[in-house]
C-alpha cells in the first residue's frame, strides 16, 4: 500500500478525533462525580484523575466506601464532597457524568444503574462492563429509557492506528484474511480469570475485524483436564465464577473469520504483552494491546518457510513504517482523554460513544458465551445466550 494513499486515510480517521476534542472544548462545563472503592478496585486506571485535564469537566465530588482511600481522593481530585456511599453523592451532586472506576465488576451493575436513576447523561465504566448477559441487559434498557450515554474504559479501540489497520487489511495488505489469533496476558491470572480482565479487552477489538461474534465452542482446562463442576470456583477482582488455569475458544463471526482465543497460567514471561494476530496469506498484523505502537505488520506469505523472513513494521496513523506525526493523540488514548472526550462529544451529538454499551454488553456475551459451550462439553453454542445468567452458576 502506498505512502499517499495510508495518509489520505489516516486524514480521514483523525477528523474525528480532532472534531471531538474541538466541539468537547466549546461545551459548557461537564459536573463529574467519581466511584471509586480502595480495596476492591480502587480507582481503575486512571478513571478518576483523567477529568482534571479537561477543561470542559469539574469534578464535584467523590464516593469510596474506604474512609482511608476517601480521604486520600478527595485531596487528589481537589473536590469539596466526599462520601462513602455513592448514592448519597449522587442524589446531592445530580451530576453530568459518572465515572465508575472500580476494577471489581461486582460492583458496576449497581453502580452504573445508580448514576442512570439519578439523572447523569453519560458514564464512564471501567472495563470489563459487568458480570452476566442479564446485568447488561438491564443496563442498556434503563440506559436507552433514560437517555444516557455510557463508554467503557476498552481503550485500545479509541486508537488512532485502528481504522487505518482496518482499511489496509480491507486493501490487501496482507492478501486475504484468514483468522484472527487472540491471547491473554497469561500470568498469574492465566485461563478464565485472563480471560476477563486482560482477554475482554482482546475480543472488543478483535469485533473492530469481523463483526459480531455468532457461535462458540470453549473448553476451561485445569491442569491438562476438563474443568468438572466441583471445580468451579469464585474468581478474583469480582468477577464471579470461573473455572481452570487454561482457555481455549473458537468463535464463529459475522464476516466468517474464525476468531481464536487462548490463555493458560504463567505461560508467557513477566513483561509479556497481550493482544491479537490477524494472519493472512500474505503477512501478519500484531496488535499488542495497551503497547506504543499498538499494531505492526510482518509481510510476506506465514506459510512458506522458504520465503525469506520479513522484519517487522509499525503501523502508525501515517502508514507502514512511518513516524507518528501526532504522538500526542497517542498518548489521549493511553490516559483515557479519547475516551471521555468522544463520551462528551455523543452526549451533545445525541449518539452512542464509539466503544459503548451494546459493544460491552456482546464482549460479556462471548465470555459467557465460552462458559456456556463448556458446560455443554464444548459443544457449538449460539451467541446471543438463551439463557442471561450466569452459565457456570447452573
Amino acid at each position: 500500500m502506498h505512502r499517499r494513499h495510508f495518509l489520505a486515510t489516516a486524514t480521514a480517521a483523525a477528523t474525528f478525533g480532532l472534531r471531538a476534542a474541538s466541539r468537547a472544548a466549546e461545551t459548557a462545563t461537564f459536573r463529574v462525580a467519581v466511584i471509586g472503592h480502595t480495596g476492591r478496585g480502587n480507582y481503575g486506571h486512571g478513571l478518576d484523575t483523567l477529568w482534571l485535564h479537561l477543561p470542559q469537566t469539574e469534578i464535584v465530588g467523590v464516593a469510596d466506601a474506604d474512609a482511608t482511600g476517601l480521604q486520600k481522593a478527595q485531596k487528589q481530585l481537589g473536590c469539596a464532597l466526599a462520601e462513602s456511599d455513592y448514592r448519597k453523592l449522587l442524589e446531592k451532586t445530580k451530576p453530568d457524568i459518572v465515572a465508575v472506576a472500580p476494577r471489581h465488576i461486582d460492583q458496576h451493575a449497581a453502580m452504573i444503574l445508580a448514576a442512570i436513576q439519578a439523572g447523569a447523561r453519560g458514564i464512564y465504566i471501567e472495563k470489563p462492563f459487568c458480570r452476566t448477559p442479564a446485568e447488561a441487559d438491564e443496563i442498556l434498557t434503563q440506559a436507552a429509557a433514560h437517555g444516557t450515554r455510557i463508554a467503557i474504559a476498552h481503550r485500545n479501540r479509541y486508537h488512532p492506528c485502528l481504522p487505518i489497520v482496518k482499511k489496509a487489511l480491507e486493501d490487501g495488505l496482507i492478501g486475504q484474511p484468514l483468522e484472527l489469533r487472540g491471547r491473554g496476558k497469561e500470568d498469574a491470572r492465566g485461563g478464565a480469570l485472563d480471560l476477563w480482565v486482560l482477554g475482554s479487552h482482546v475480543l472488543n477489538v478483535a469485533t473492530v475485524f469481523t463483526g459480531p461474534a455468532r457461535a462458540v465452542c470453549g473448553q476451561l482446562m485445569q491442569d491438562g483436564h476438563p474443568c468438572t463442576a466441583a471445580e468451579v470456583r469464585q474468581g478474583d477482582e469480582g468477577v464471579g465464577l470461573i473455572a481452570g488455569n487454561e482457555v481455549h475458544a473458537r468463535f464463529e463471526t459475522e464476516s466468517g473469520l474464525p476468531l481464536f482465543f487462548d490463555s493458560r497460567q504463567n505461560h508467557r514471561k513477566p513483561d509479556g504483552g497481550f493482544g491479537l494476530q490477524i494472519i493472512g496469506t500474505e503477512g501478519i498484523v500484531d496488535l499488542q494491546m495497551d503497547r506504543d505502537p499498538l499494531a505492526h505488520v510482518r509481510l510476506g506469505s506465514p506459510f512458506d518457510p522458504r520465503a525469506a523472513s520479513q522484519p517487522w513494521q509499525p503501523i502508525t496513523r501515517d502508514g507502514v513504517n512511518q513516524p507518528d506525526s501526532d504522538p500526542d493523540a497517542t498518548r489521549r488514548v493511553g490516559n483515557h482523554l479519547a475516551a471521555a472526550d468522544d463520551l462528551l462529544l455523543a452526549i451533545e451529538e445525541g449518539r452512542e460513544p464509539l466503544c459503548n454499551a451494546a459493544e460491552a454488553a456482546a464482549t460479556v456475551e462471548m465470555i459467557q458465551g465460552i462458559f456456556a459451550s463448556h458446560v455443554r462439553q464444548g459443544a457449538r453454542t449460539e451467541l446471543p445466550l438463551t439463557s442471561r445468567d450466569h452459565a457456570l452458576a447452573g
